[in-house]
């Protein structure tokens, strides 16, 4: 059996500043693949892994890196990697063409120094970020170097070094089908699968917005009935094909039909708005948004009456309604979806932490309102699940379907 080490690099690791999660990832994919990792480690940014390396490069098949690849000084993975196999660096012109093409004119200076690889190594191109990773051999092991976020990371691990490593060991490849599951706690999804096929083989990798979700094993048949059974459990619009995501299926619907839209936040805070403008062609359906997190700004700005301040709480859904329809109305918007609730610390107006309202308009039809109670994982974790929420059921609201009806099939949220 294979042997790997990985390593994660950062003084701010070691200082307890942030938590690993590469590592735990990293680590549990290799052992998928039949590798067995006899450690993960973290180590500071002060020339440590130079020993470390000089150890592992001849006891390990496989070293898998994960940080010190930026512009700054103490940014040394390059360096003591080249020096650990005796070769020069050199500047990668894809990389560096990569850099000009995120950075402009800043891609020259301090970070250059991200487009250099070690002589004889290959590059992991990085979608998400500017630091490319690189692999090749070093004495006896395979080492794979990646950036440390873990939204740069885990994509190259996904979608190059674990096929490679597949390719090294003469894995063979199985058939395998990706979806993308909303809003569901990553612990409790991977409870759902074991329900629902506990013959299958699955894998998550956990982002901001989504659970990408893989299933192996089994029949076609097989693996179909349980992703029908998952569907079931959780409820509609909540496991997409593919790689997708509630941004990229509601962006595509307006654009491809014309649509515009525009967003009133409370609890999230801008964080929809921020979702929305991240796609390249936002500008193409979104119009804009209001941010109101005072009641006299819902009431100003977007029309909140002050019987609904008076007689409801301002997380509600006729305060919900009353923002959607405010600010689609000031934006002349095809569609306006709201969000107000109750993110943290505690409950106001006796409501819970974690129950949001969602509102939805559209031209010449009559408005709606959801009210959703998430389970809390924390300020964020709710803020981003809102966020999602508000993405599919606009989604659904758009295409003619009753927001409340659909919402009214979630489970376990």
């Amino acid at each position: 059996m294979s042997r790997a080490i990985v390593v994660a690099l950062g003084t701010e690791l070691t200082r307890g500043i942030i938590k690993d999660s590469n590592c735990h990832v990293i680590s549990r994919e290799l052992t998928h693949l039949g590798v067995h990792v006899s450690s993960f480690i973290a180590i500071p940014d002060d020339g440590t892994l130079g020993k470390v390396l000089e150890t592992a490069k001849d006891e390990f098949d496989i070293i898998v890196i994960t940080g010190g690849l930026g512009p700054t000084e103490d940014d040394l993975t390059r360096t003591l990697i080249a020096e650990s196999a005796g070769v020069p660096l050199v500047r990668n012109e894809e990389a560096f063409a990569h850099l000009v093409e995120r950075l402009g004119k800043r891609a020259n200076g301090a970070n250059e120094k991200q487009a250099y690889i070690p002589e004889g190594f290959s590059l992991i191109k990085n979608g998400n970020g500017t630091a490319p990773g690189f692999y090749g051999k070093l004495s006896r092991a395979m080492l794979f170097v990646l950036p440390g976020p873990p939204r740069e990371m885990e994509p190259m691990l996904y979608d190059s070094v674990l096929v490679k490593v597949r390719r090294l060991l003469d894995i063979p490849e199985v058939e395998r089908d990706e979806y993308a599951s909303l809003i569901t706690a990553e612990a409790r999804l991977e409870e759902l699968c074991e329900k629902v096929g506990r013959n299958l083989s699955w894998a998550t990798r956990f982002q901001d917005f989504r659970i990408s979700l893989y299933v192996s094993g089994g029949s076609k048949e097989e693996r179909d009935e349980a992703i029908a059974a998952l569907r079931a459990e959780v409820g509609r619009y909540r496991i997409l094909n593919g790689d997708e995501s509630a941004l990229t299926v509601l962006s595509s619907y307006m654009k491809e039909h014309g649509l515009t839209l525009a967003v009133a936040e409370s609890c999230t805070g801008g964080l929809l708005s921020s979702e929305l403008t991240s796609l390249a062609g936002a500008s193409e359906f979104y119009k804009g948004s209001v941010t109101s997190y005072a009641t006299t700004v819902k009431k100003a700005v977007l029309g909140v009456d002050d019987d609904v301040v008076r007689n409801f709480s301002v997380v509600s859904r006729e305060c919900a309604i009353q923002m959607a329809e405010g600010v689609g109305r000031l934006m002349d918007s095809s569609y306006a979806v709201s969000v107000t609730g109750v993110a943290g610390p505690q409950e106001q107006d006796g409501r819970k932490v974690g129950t949001v309202c969602l509102g939805f308009y559209g031209k010449g039809r009559p408005s709606e309102a959801v009210e959703l109670c998430f389970t809390s994982w924390g300020r964020e974790s709710i803020r981003r699940r809102a966020s999602v929420a508000a993405m599919i059921l606009l989604y659904a609201f758009a295409r003619g379907e009753s927001a409340v009806e659909v919402a009214s099939t979630w489970r376990n949220i």
